[in-house]
């Protein structure tokens, strides 16, 4: 899925935060429109919008809860007429709410906020440039918090690996940043391809760094007997 910008006017924003469950409301109004969002580029077309990319139509909605740390969401999921979209949203923000909560927070309390993963990371920061085209590194460097999603899932070519490098090198010690990762540290070489350039980006990640691992059953599952699953961090 592409990067996407979620949009909060200011009375959203007020109405949001001085309820009793605030966070909750947030999380769910964030959730609502990145499902938004899946669907228009499934159907390669926004709400209305005539256009000959478009390969099916919108069908409503169907209600559906989500358990969470911050309470049960009521999310609406789009439908296509075809019956072909399928969400990505449930399956990623179970490795990531922990992350998610924590960038909301900070938004909540002012500061900008970037959500992405590794692979988005990657391709656009490798992506050829314009000629005038500003440097596409400065909009991962001025958010507060970075957060960087799912690493570990997708390889890295050398060169992404170096402009991952230049990323955490810039941050580092200006601006927090968060990642979530299914890798031991161990790994990382593997991932970037490079022992050297792996030990150099941890040494500057967790330099300040608090790390937080998580193992047995997923949160959601709980309550679920017999449910035990392979532990995740």
């Amino acid at each position: 899925m592409a990067p996407m910008q979620v949009t909060l006017d200011t009375d959203q924003l007020k109405d949001v935060l001085s309820h009793d469950q605030a966070m909750k409301l947030l999380v769910e109004q964030v959730l609502n429109q990145v499902l938004e969002a899946e669907m228009t580029e499934h159907i390669g077309a926004e709400p209305y919008e005539r256009t000959d990319q478009r390969v099916t139509y919108r069908n409503g909605y169907r209600p559906c809860q989500l358990t969470t740390r911050v309470g049960t969401l009521t999310l609406r999921v789009p439908q296509s007429r075809d019956g072909s979209f399928s969400t990505e949203l449930f399956r990623r923000y179970q490795r990531s709410e922990q992350a998610l909560v924590l960038a909301l927070k900070a938004i909540e309390a002012g500061h900008a906020v970037l959500f992405t993963t590794l692979r988005e990371l990657a391709q656009v920061l490798e992506a050829p440039r314009l000629p005038g085209q500003h440097d596409p590194l400065r909009r991962y460097t001025q958010p507060k918090l970075l957060v960087i999603d799912e690493v570990g899932y997708t390889r890295l070519r050398p060169e992404q690996a170096r402009v991952l490098f230049d990323l955490v090198a810039a941050r580092y010690e200006r601006a927090s940043t968060v990642l979530t990762s299914n890798l031991s540290f161990g790994e990382w070489g593997a991932l970037l391809g490079d022992e050297v350039l792996a030990t150099a980006l941890l040494d500057r990640l967790l330099h300040h760094a608090e790390v937080i691992t998580i193992n047995g059953r997923s949160y959601r599952m709980r309550n679920h007997a017999g449910a035990d699953g392979p532990a995740s961090s």
